[in-house]
């Protein structure tokens, strides 16, 4: 019985692996042209964005880290910290590079030069200016809404149910 669980997860991993390589090799395929079209768009949908901060947030977690371990060192652990994060930051191409690739994997080139004309666009610059905001405004709309479904849903269901309950028991009753 063992056997075949260690089997399964054999096999599980080897269809993992088989397909992480066709991606890969999907990936490596996509011409230069294609390519440049992802980096156009990773570039105007400021896809990467998000990822601004991981560096330095680890660098600020191995220095607190690193203090605490050894409060006496704080300016060397703070300056070498720093310069080798500096260093590795250079690494910071290698993810627009990945998402290039991916962007490629998921849209033709015609879809790529579409969505970086749109948010190349003054109404695409906006909307990824103000459409953090937007969507916060409309995650409080959306609350407020929930909130007074919830309340009137509440309501008619106990008003329902209440009636419903109240006819049954008028039924039961015996007749004079």
């Amino acid at each position: 019985m063992m056997q075949f669980s260690k089997l399964g997860r054999l096999a599980a991993a080897a269809i993992v692996v088989a397909g992480l390589g066709a991606t890969g090799a999907f990936a490596d395929d996509a011409s230069p042209e294609h390519l440049k079209a992802a980096r156009a768009t990773v570039a105007a949908i400021n896809a990467t964005r998000t990822f601004d901060t991981i560096l330095p947030t680890i660098a600020g977690q191995l220095k607190a880290q690193l203090i605490q371990a050894t409060p006496n060192f704080e300016p060397v652990i703070t300056e070498i910290v720093d310069a080798k994060a500096i260093e590795i930051a250079a690494r910071r191409a290698d993810l627009e590079k990945e998402a290039a690739k991916v962007y490629a994997q998921t849209f033709t080139i015609e879809e790529l030069n579409a969505i970086t004309a749109f948010y190349t666009s003054p109404a695409g610059r906006k909307l990824i200016e103000n459409g953090p905001i937007a969507q916060r405004e409309l995650a409080k709309a959306a609350d407020i809404w929930a909130t007074g479904i919830t309340r009137d849903l509440s309501k008619a269901s106990t008003d329902a149910i209440n009636a419903k309950l109240s006819a049954e028991e008028k039924n039961k009753a015996p007749q004079q």
